[in-house]
């Protein structure tokens, strides 16, 4: 079983910048995929940022440019650094592993972006 714990969410001015941590109760060097997605209100789950191990990084087009996925395997920890935050950068943001082909997920950290 893995959990995720997600933190560094925040209101924050457009244009700003934030740090998101998840930290892993496993290892995430064992984990096939590790990254973040995120959801606005009314519209669907979507990618944000993923590590994988068979296909390396990968971003979502709207965040490409802006924001930075990083591993620290020491820490069992993922990281995302958001820059240059939009106001349609507003979601809650999820932490989210796929271990041994099972889908985990945190409970979510709020991003708040205002103009």
């Amino acid at each position: 079983q893995v959990q995720l714990v997600e933190s560094g969410g925040g209101l924050v001015q457009a244009g700003g910048s934030l740090r998101l941590s998840c930290a892993a109760s496993g290892s995430i060097f064992s984990f096939d995929s590790v990254g973040w997605y995120r959801q606005a209100p009314g519209k669907q789950r979507e990618m944000v940022a993923i590590v994988t191990k068979t296909t390396g990084t990968d971003y979502g087009d709207s965040v490409k440019g802006r924001f930075t996925i990083s591993v620290d395997n020491a820490e069992n920890s993922v990281y995302l650094q958001l820059n240059s935050l939009k106001l349609e950068d507003t979601a809650v943001y999820y932490c989210y592993a796929v271990w041994v082909r099972r889908d985990y997920w945190g409970q979510g950290t709020q991003v708040t972006v205002s103009s």
